[in-house]
C-alpha cells in the first residue's frame, strides 16, 4: 500500500524559519542583486561566469575519486561521470539541474563522492545535451539512454543492479521523465528508488512558480520562464512528457521528495507527492522551513538536515 504524506501548517510559517536560515537567505539576495540577473543574459555568457567560478556556488570542486566514461545515445555517445567507492551495494543514476540550460555533472562531485563513500552506491551522472544548443527532446532522450544502459548493464560493470535515480530541479525533472518513459515505452520498472529534490514538474507553471514574482532568491518567475524558454516552446509545456505532473504516474518507485518554503517551485514538489501517491506508489515529504531553491548546498544547519535524510533514503534502498 503507498504511504501518506503529511502536511504540516507550521513548516510555512514564518516563525519556523531559523534565524540562521532567514540570516543566509538575506545575504544571498543581496548578493544576487549586485549580480546581472541570468535571464538578462545569454547561456553562454552564463556558462563562462561558472567555468571561472563566478556563479552563486563557486568555484567547481573535481573529485579526485570520478572518471569519465560515454555510453551509447540516441544521437552519439552519451559522457557520464563515474564514482565509484571500494564497496558498492547498488548503482545511483544521477541526473544534474541547470533548467536544461547550465551544469555539467562535475558540478556535483563534491555531493555526489559524499553520496558514493557514505551510501556505498556507485554514482553514474549524466552530462546530457543542453538546450538551447539541443531542446527538447536531446536531454530527456540521453537520460533515458543511460538508464536503459544500467538496466542492461549495472551487474556486470558495477556488481550491483539495485538501482535508485535522482537529481536536484531540472534533474528532478528528468528523473521523473525517465522514470516513466522507462515504463511506458520499455516496461522497466527496475528502479527501487527515486531521490526527488526541489523539482520542477509543471513547465507551463504552477501557482508558486507563477506568483513568485521577481524576488530572487535564486530562482525567480522570469528565470523560469527563461530556462523553459530555451528548452521547449510553450505549446508543449502541458505535455506529459515534458510536464510530468500530468503524466500516467502508476508502477513507479519509492519517492523522497524534498523542498524548502522559500522555493519558486515549492508547489511543483507539493503537488507532485500528492499525485505521486495516489498513483498508488509510496512516497516521502520533507519540507524545510525557510529553504530557498537549492537550499542543500549552502552551509546552513537545513542543509545538513537534508542531505542526511536523503543519504539514510538511499541506504535503505539498497539495503532492501
Amino acid at each position: 500500500m503507498p504511504e501518506s504524506i503529511v502536511l504540516d501548517s507550521r513548516w510555512f510559517a514564518p516563525e519556523s524559519v531559523s534565524a540562521e536560515t532567514a540570516s543566509f537567505n538575506a545575504q544571498v539576495e543581496e548578493m544576487l542583486a549586485k549580480a546581472p540577473p541570468l535571464h538578462e543574459q545569454t547561456p553562454e555568457q552564463v556558462r563562462a561566469a561558472r567555468e571561472l567560478g563566478q556563479g552563486t556556488f563557486g568555484p567547481v570542486i573535481r573529485s579526485d575519486l570520478a572518471t569519465e566514461r560515454t555510453v551509447p545515445g540516441p544521437a552519439g555517445d552519451v559522457p557520464v561521470r563515474l564514482l565509484i567507492p571500494d564497496t558498492v551495494k547498488g548503482v545511483y543514476l544521477h541526473i544534474h539541474g541547470g533548467g536544461w540550460v547550465l551544469g555539467r555533472a562535475e558540478e556535483q562531485d563534491a555531493r555526489n563522492e559524499q553520496i558514493a563513500r557514505d551510501c556505498q552506491v556507485a554514482v553514474v551522472s549524466v552530462d546530457y545535451r543542453l538546450a538551447p544548443e539541443h531542446p527538447y527532446p536531446a536531454g530527456p532522450d540521453d537520460c533515458e539512454a543511460v538508464a536503459l544502459w544500467l538496466a542492461e548493464h549495472a551487474k556486470a560493470e558495477f556488481g550491483s543492479d539495485r538501482l535508485i535515480i535522482g537529481g536536484e530541479s531540472a534533474g528532478a525533472h528528468l528523473a521523473v521523465v525517465t522514470l516513466v518513459r522507462l515504463r511506458s515505452r520499455h516496461d522497466f520498472t527496475g528502479f527501487a528508488a527515486a531521490n526527488l529534490v526541489y523539482g520542477v514538474y509543471d513547465l507551463a507553471q504552477t501557482p508558486s512558480a507563477a506568483n513568485w514574482g521577481e524576488r530572487n532568491l535564486i530562482l525567480s518567475t522570469p528565470l523560469i520562464h527563461w530556462f523553459a524558454d530555451h528548452f521547449v516552446p510553450p505549446a508543449k509545456r502541458r505535455d506529459p512528457d515534458v510536464s510530468p505532473l500530468y503524466a500516467d504516474l502508476r508502477r513507479l518507485p519509492r519517492a523522497l521528495f524534498t523542498v524548502g518554503t522559500l522555493d519558486s517551485l515549492l508547489d511543483d514538489t507539493l503537488f507532485m507527492s500528492a499525485r505521486w501517491v495516489a498513483a498508488g506508489n509510496a512516497a516521502e515529504l520533507a519540507v524545510y522551513p525557510g529553504g530557498s531553491h537549492a537550499f542543500d548546498r549552502f552551509p546552513i544547519e537545513i542543509a545538513r538536515q537534508a542531505t542526511a535524510r536523503i543519504d539514510d533514503f538511499i541506504r535503505q534502498a539498497v539495503a532492501e
